[in-house]
Parts: C-alpha cells; structure tokens; sequence
C-alpha cells in the first residue's frame, strides 16, 4: 500500500512539474506564434470542440455553432471628442440628412458602437477599422455583461481591419477558419450586436466570393452609378489608399452595429468579418459583404508584431477584362486582368512581364476579377514569390514575381515648351489605374503622387491622392495631356477640375503669371 502510495505521489508530482513547465514555455514562445498557431495549441491542449451537428432532417442544426461563437462576440463602444464627431457627423449628414428630414447637431462627447471577435484567449480582438478610427475611448462588453477597457494595437485602413486588446486571461474565443474552403451555397451564421441588440444571430447563405465593391476609402463618392445604391461600411467612414476588396457576400441579415462582428460556418469557424452592407436605406435589405479570414490571418498577426501591415507589391497597373474592355482595349479575351502598365524596376519587370500580357491565372487558379489578384498579394510580404500565368499573344507564359516593399513611381517626359509651367503646378503625376477609376467613378485621370511646397496645388490644398480629370475643359489621361492642357491658357487662366481623395469635387482656377 505504502508502495503504491509513493507511486501515486510520484506520479502527482511528475504531472505537475510538466505541466508547470508547459506553462512556462507557452508563456516564453506564445509571442512568437500567430494566431492561429496559439489556437491550435489553446483547442489542442484544453479546448476540443465537438463535430457539427446535423438534423434529422439532414439540414445543419445552427444551435451549436450559436453557442460555440456568441460568448467570443463582444459588443464595442467607442467614444469621439467633439470636434472628430463633428467631422464624422458632417459625413452622415451628406449621406443621410435628407433621407430622414433631421439634422444631427453633435453636443459634447459622441458614442458609436460596434462588434468585435475575440481570436486569443489573453485578450486580442478583431473588428473593423471604421469601428474604432479616431476614437478617443473604447469600451468592450462581454456577452457575460463584463466591461473592459480596450486599446488599438493597430489598424490598417486598406482592408478595414483592426486589431485590439484588453486585459483578461482565459477567454473565450472564435475558432480561426479557412475562408479559401468555403463554397458559395453553403450556410453561414452572421453574429453581432445590430441596432445596439446585443447578441444577435441571423442566417443566410453565402452567396459570392471575391466581390469588390469599391467601397474601401469610397463611402462618400456612392451615386446612381454604383450598382449597389448606397453601399456602406455600417457604421463609419474608413480611409485608405491602396484598398483591398475580395468580399464575402451574403444574404444572412447584417445591419449597422454588425461591423466587425463573425461570419462563421456550421461548424463555428470564423470565415469573414462582416464590413459592409448593400442598401438604398442604411439598414438590411439583401446582402452584407465580409473581409475573408485567410486576409485577415496575414493583416492582424503583422499588426501584432510590427504595429502596421507589410505589404509586398507586383508593380503592374491592369484592367479586369470583360466585353466592354476587350473591345476599347482591342483584343479577343474577355477574361483576365489586362497589363496597363509594367512599373520599371519592380518585380513584375524583373519577371519578364509586360504592357499587353493577360494575367490568366494566379497561382494556378483563374484570374477573372481584380480581387482574384489583389487578396492573393494581399497575404504575402516584400520578398515573397507569387507564380503568375499570362497570356500573350497566342502563348501562354509563366512568370514567377518576386514582390518588393515598395514601387517606384513611373517618370513620364514632359514637353520642353511647357516645363515652366509645369513645374509650377509643383506635382508628380501617375496614370489612374482600374481600381481607381471605379473608385472614383471616373474613366480617366491621373492621381497626384507628390504634392511640393510652394506650387500651386500646395497653394490650392490639394493633396496627394488627389485626382485630376481636366485642365481647361481638356480630358486628362496621361502627364502627356496635361503638357498639352497647359499650353493651351484662356486669357492666362488655368482651371482644374477632379476629385480630393474622399471622392469630394473641386474645380480650381489659377491665374498664371
């Protein structure tokens, strides 16, 4: 007995120093780890969830996966000073002032709120970047009604994502997905906090991936253009200049307060976090669009380690090919993304492509839509390699693309007879791209680049990202036409007409001296 005793004893201690000294290297070496490597060792270690259940009437049975999300949804509150209210408040007005007869006069500190996913058990949270921009407090309410005070970690405004902290151990959390896995037709689960209804669940199918809706920077440039009426991030205005769009779109019921909250499958994985929503109205009326976890994966563990998000760059300009582009572009593929421009020293250049190839494929599945390009790069970082198939002429080439840190901007020749004036403006110019032009609703222009002291558009307050359209009622494309705009003076006056980079119009005019 006495023998068995000291066995069991051995054995307790044994146990325990393991299990003390597993806690001490998870400690050590969880900082180093993504996320979703820490939620295969919290799911390996203490946490199994159970396969999904299904009916007897063969239909998933949504209960399970309710109970598995909701404890890791939490509802945010965000606070704004006066004077970023007022900003905010002035956005909303435009957009929805008319609309409901009322105007919104801002007195003191304002509140927003919003959803977040919990995806550490020590406290890190996902939601979306307009959710928390500018906002001088930020409160998190549990689903257990406990209230912490929370902290941005980091935020990057070209996908709409933010990453925040608060103090806690132990957590409950979203298990992390794949959304490259999901299927369109499948169900989905949308969980947040709509309306300030804490809690909420609603369901729908997914009903297309890889969706770009050019609302990433865009929320105040939405006219009878846009097919999706009044497209919105739910609940503010986002900013970014290099904007990152491959949706999930769904018909689960999301509304403003849903942002930043899951989009899970059956089994209670997080495959989206819900963004944006298409409606004439401001509420629900057919399709939400979620930011696919497998991006998010790449921007939140860089925001964690780095504090912002590196980012690799192909260097090419190009144009998703359909019907309408094949033929001013004047070739027989409609499918594809057209090569506008090969940027000199990047690494499309040092690949071999070229002005004219047709990007088939992107690592080996079709190319059709720019997101098909964009999310791919999206995850990768400078140094990265990314295998491109293109089209030319009547050959198909592979190209393997080493990404670069940054792009250098092209560097077009200027008329000697308008080099003065020209320098005058005090700007760097660059071609519109096909983002660009949907974004702006806009078929040519070119965008500012660098902006100089003492030229005219820094007298004008005309910013970089800023986008000119015409010079003297001529039709900008190219730095080639605006040497041939500004050759052309009325009475020495120089009028320029574009779009500052939230998607506001200008129209300047200069006398030139």
């Amino acid at each position: 007995m006495k023998k068995f005793g000291l066995t069991l004893l051995t054995a307790f201690v044994g146990g325990a120093m393991a299990l003390g000294t597993y806690k001490v290297i998870e400690t050590r070496y969880n900082s180093n780890m993504s996320f979703e490597d820490r939620q295969k060792v919290y799911y390996t270690s203490n946490h199994l969830p159970s396969g999904a259940t299904v009916s007897s009437t063969g239909q998933p049975d949504f209960v399970q996966a309710a109970a598995a999300v909701t404890p890791a949804v939490v509802y945010i509150r965000t606070t704004y000073s006066s004077q970023a209210q007022n900003d905010q408040q002035s956005q909303l007005q435009r957009m929805f002032g008319d609309m409901f007869g009322q105007q919104m006069r801002p007195q003191g500190p304002q509140m927003a709120s919003g959803s977040g996913v919990i995806i550490s058990p020590d406290g890190y949270i996902v939601t979306n970047n307009h959710v928390v921009d500018k906002a001088e407090k930020i409160e998190v309410v549990t689903n257990d009604h406990r209230n912490f005070k929370a902290k941005v970690i980091g935020t990057d405004p070209n996908t709409d994502l933010a990453l925040i902290k608060i103090e806690g151990s132990n957590l409950p959390i979203v298990k992390l997905g794949n959304s490259d896995a999901v299927r369109v037709g499948e169900w989905v689960l949308a969980v947040g906090n709509p309306f300030r209804l804490t809690s909420t669940v609603t369901a729908g199918i997914v009903s297309a991936k890889g969706r770009g809706i050019n609302i990433i920077g865009n929320q105040e440039n939405q006219d009878e253009q846009n097919p999706f009426g009044r497209t919105q991030n739910m609940d503010q205005k986002p900013t970014a200049n290099k904007a990152i769009e491959s949706f999930i779109q769904t018909d689960a019921a999301i509304n403003p307060g849903n942002s930043g909250g899951a989009l899970v499958n059956t089994n209670g994985e997080l495959i989206g976090i819900n963004s944006a929503i298409a409606s004439h109205t401001g509420s629900y009326e057919g399709y939400g669009f979620a930011i696919p976890i497998n991006l998010a994966k790449k921007v939140l563990d860089d925001i964690e380690k780095y504090g912002s998000v590196k980012r690799g760059f192909v260097g090419i300009t190009f144009t998703a090919l359909d019907q309408d582009n094949a033929e001013r572009l004047h070739t027989d593929k409609t499918a594809g993304l057209y090569v506008d421009q090969v940027l000199p020293g990047s690494g499309a250049a040092q690949a071999g492509l070229q002005t004219g190839d047709i990007i088939s494929k992107v690592e080996g599945a079709p190319a059709y839509e720019s997101s098909d390009l964009q999310e791919r790069v999206g995850r990768l970082q400078p140094g990265d390699k990314i295998h491109l198939t293109a089209i030319r002429g009547n050959e198909e080439k592979n190209f393997i693309v080493t990404l670069k840190a940054d792009v250098p901007a092209p560097r077009a020749a200027v008329n000697k007879s308008a080099e003065e004036l020209f320098n005058k403006l005090g700007a760097s110019f660059a071609p519109l791209n096909s983002a660009q032009k949907a974004r702006f609703h806009v078929n040519g222009g070119v965008v500012i680049t660098q902006v100089r002291q003492g030229g005219m558009f820094d007298s004008m307050d005309v910013p970089v990202g800023s986008v000119i359209t015409s010079i003297n009622r001529q039709h900008i494309n190219s730095v080639t036409d605006i040497d041939r705009a500004i050759t052309n003076l009325r009475n020495g006056n120089l009028v320029i007409s574009g779009y500052y980079p939230d998607g506001t119009s200008f129209n300047n005019m200069f006398q030139v001296q």
